[in-house]
């Protein structure tokens, strides 16, 4: 206190500053790749997508990756001759398109969507530019590069040595996202048995069959909608082929 014109005056202290250890202040915030995928921005933008709504074309330019925040996403090839087949279905927390990355012009394959879908789409100038700048951002998308890079290897793998009981189990079994959750969960989408038949390689017949007997066993149900049981992994474990010669 001191004393102006005869009277007392409080005088409080000026707040100082909050700085860091090294004396600079604080960042503002940390960068959250979860943050990132579900807002707009530059480079951003979510849009959402209808049942069989395409997302992106084959032969389309290839400026940018998709993430799927919602629904599941079917991609497909089709060859000179007309002929399509099923290459990957994807789901939630899944990138789509990912080959503009490594220098591919146009789309190699076709994205369309298999129930109501959200997508937010990354122009291929601001993910290289997160991928560079954002260490959070480039280890979440490095670890699902290299799960899916494990995906393909697993199909190759199952094509080969596999029967088509056994390929089809498994890939119920990938659908119903066995082992991520601890249980597997219904198939929401609607995945017809042609579906199926493209994507391990055999005929709608023998998707029948199989089908019939997995649903006699026990093994799946299906009212309406597919649901896949965990007796089904049964199948996978019996007999495994062995994909590396043992030492004589």
């Amino acid at each position: 206190r001191f004393k102006v014109e005869g009277r007392a005056v409080a005088v409080r202290p000026r707040s100082k500053s909050i700085k860091s250890k090294a004396g600079s202040p604080k960042r503002a915030s940390v960068f959250d790749p979860a943050i990132f995928l579900a807002t707009t921005g530059l480079g951003r933008d979510i849009s959402n997508h209808s049942n069989r709504e395409v997302i992106f074309s084959q032969g389309e330019d290839a400026d940018a990756v998709f993430y799927i925040k919602k629904g599941k996403v079917k991609v497909t090839v089709i060859s000179a001759q007309g002929k399509e087949a099923v290459v990957a279905l994807l789901g939630p927390n899944e990138f789509v398109g990912e080959g503009c990355l490594i220098g591919q012009p146009k789309r190699l394959a076709t994205a369309s969507a298999m129930t109501d879908c959200e997508t937010m789409r990354v122009s291929k100038t601001e993910i290289q530019r997160v991928l560079h700048d954002e260490p959070a951002f480039s280890a979440m998308f490095v670890s699902h590069i290299l799960a899916r890079n494990a995906r393909v290897e697993e199909d190759l793998v199952d094509q080969l040595f596999n029967s088509t009981e056994k390929r089809l189990a498994r890939l119920l079994l990938l659908l119903a996202n066995f082992g991520k959750e601890g249980r597997p969960e219904p198939v929401i989408a609607k995945i017809s048995q042609e579906t199926l038949a493209e994507m391990i390689g055999t005929t709608r017949s023998r998707v029948s069959h199989f089908m019939n007997k997995f649903r006699k066993l026990g093994f799946i149900n299906y009212n309406g909608h597919l649901e896949v049981n965990n007796s089904l992994l049964g199948v996978l474990l019996a007999d495994e082929p062995r994909t590396v010669s043992e030492p004589k």
